[in-house]
């Protein structure tokens, strides 16, 4: 199966995970020339939207990513990477983006802290 372009602006949705702790570390977005320089050099590369530009991660950081195994969804417009990550994923530093929690009420619903 390939990857469908088509949709979502020519933009796949990307999830990458660990491939030792099966951690998410972060979603980013693949257009066809990133996902052809992933395949090409075995490091993840992704399509930034705000600055409507390729990057290589880890380029200016060194936390590169290996890619281990890509998978598509069933309708081929969302991506999973398992990488070997070589660093923190997060532009914070941290291991993962994935590190706000949301407050649940002890029914399971949203707590809300907004003020009325």
């Amino acid at each position: 199966m390939k990857p469908d372009f088509s949709k979502m602006n020519g933009l796949l949705t990307t999830v990458v995970v660990d491939v030792n702790t099966k951690a998410v570390l972060m979603v980013a977005w693949m257009n066809e020339e990133s996902f052809q320089k992933t395949l090409a050099s075995g490091e993840t590369w992704f399509w930034s939207r705000s600055r409507k530009e390729l990057w290589h991660k880890g380029a200016t950081s060194g936390n590169t990513q290996r890619v281990v195994s890509m998978t598509l969804d069933c309708d081929g417009d969302t991506l999973l990477v398992t990488v070997d990550p070589k660093g923190p994923a997060c532009h914070t530093g941290r291991s993962s983006c994935f590190f706000n929690p949301i407050e649940l009420t002890k029914e399971g619903n949203l707590n809300d802290t907004t003020e009325s």
